[in-house]
């Protein structure tokens, strides 16, 4: 293998950066002059700059691993394995994930190789057209996570259906299919960001659709039964991509510390930071939301900012609410609010203390809190039987309600 192999790294599809690979499996990473000296540059991530708001330059190289901002933009878990059998490169390096996946990430980012090669030179011993074979191929599941999903292509004459591109490149739609381990998580995601919307929760489109009515699944996929969930990639418009972020890239933590590391606290601190009142308001609404539907698995991951200028971040749409407790059975969220992870310890003192701590005006987040309680239970009585989660979701999470003390 060559010595050296670098990857562009773009944002908005002009070169910002680079990911250098040297020999020892080392990564380096190193922003452009350009963008350096651009005092308008668009924002890659709250973790690029200093307390004053200044750009950090100097960044340690990394073995096998890059920075945890690149990281976070990799599949984890058995999607990653499977990726990396896929594309015929060990799963712990993760540059060569990032060189194969890197046209379809999260945001406004692509990694490019510098050099115009399909894949390193050495690192495969298959024919250019095999390799560049198997980067397609591991190119059509590239979003980051643990859960099988695609990026997929709305299809006006599949009757509202969607389509896997074959390239792996240019879906404005995540399709999430069903889980072999847990029966009816896609109703379940549906109905939970229905009731969010409902209740006032900025959520992207959705729609619940045949699995049939997917085309170019892989072989093998289209035997699933059931129904697969589709949500809008709120990263993608009309206009071209828009840059996010999760709160494991903010916070520089790798995703195997998703759930430890930080609190909702921590996220608060920085969303009133960064985004001023209303993201507080809509943060206090979606953590309300988590503990009556009984979430317990909203980690660093499941929390982003969106760029829609480019520069000033927001809190992102909604994303992976899911009512966790039918399926495991859990009194605790995934991190801890300000003190406590119990469900049941989400109370207005806790709330007070969070408050407290996060520099946050206390009223209006016990008012926001108060007020989406009382609203989820007039949408929940209202609507828990229109939607389309299984019986046992409903049943569980009327009785998760009346062990909350809030």
């Amino acid at each position: 293998m060559a010595d050296v192999s670098v990857l562009n790294v773009k944002l908005y599809d002009e070169t910002i950066g680079t990911l250098t690979h040297v020999q020892g499996d080392r990564t380096i990473f190193s922003f452009t002059d350009e963008y350096v000296a651009d005092e308008n540059r668009p924002i890659l991530g709250l973790r690029f700059k200093d307390e004053y708001g200044q750009l950090i330059t100097d960044w340690p190289v990394k073995q096998k691993r890059l920075l945890p901002f690149f990281s976070n933009l990799l599949p984890e878990g058995h999607l990653r394995e499977y990726l990396s059998r896929l594309a015929g490169i060990n799963k712990e390096r993760e540059f060569f994930l990032l060189w194969a996946l890197g046209r379809d990430l999260s945001g406004a980012i692509t990694a490019d190789p510098a050099d115009g090669d399909a894949w390193p030179p050495g690192l495969s011993e298959d024919s250019a057209e095999t390799t560049e074979k198997k980067r397609e191929n591991a190119l059509r599941f590239s979003l980051a996570g643990v859960q099988l999903k695609f990026s997929a292509i709305h299809n006006e004459q599949a009757n509202k259906g969607l389509t896997i591109p074959a390239t792996g490149v240019g879906g404005s739609w995540i399709v999430k299919l069903p889980s072999i381990r847990f029966e009816g998580v896609p109703e379940n995601e549906y109905a939970m960001l229905t009731l969010a919307r409902l209740i006032g929760i900025d959520v992207p489109e959705i729609a619940l659709i045949d699995i049939e009515a997917i085309q170019n699944l892989p072989k093998g996929i289209g035997d699933l039964k059931g129904q697969a969930f589709a949500i809008k990639r709120f990263d993608r418009t009309e206009d071209g991509p828009v840059h996010i972020e999760d709160f494991a890239q903010v916070f520089g933590v790798y995703p195997d510390d998703k759930y430890k590391s930080a609190s909702y606290r921590n996220i608060a601190t920085v969303i009133a930071a960064e985004t001023g009142e209303t993201g507080v308001e809509e943060f206090i609404k979606r953590l309300t939301f988590c503990t009556l539907t009984g979430n317990a698995d909203m980690h660093l991951k499941n929390w982003s900012l969106i760029y829609p200028d480019r520069r000033t971040p927001a809190l992102s749409p909604a994303y992976d609410l899911v009512s966790t407790i039918p399926y495991i059975e859990d009194e605790e969220t995934a991190l801890k609010f300000a003190r406590t992870k119990r469900f049941d310890g989400f109370t207005l003192d806790e709330l007070s203390y969070l408050a407290g701590k996060a520099g946050l005006p206390e009223k209006p987040v016990l008012d926001t809190a108060k007020q989406t309680v009382q609203h989820f239970h007039e949408v929940w009585q209202a609507e828990k039987n229109n939607l389309p989660q299984d019986k046992r979701v409903t049943v569980r999470i009327d009785a998760h309600l009346k062990t909350l003390r809030i």
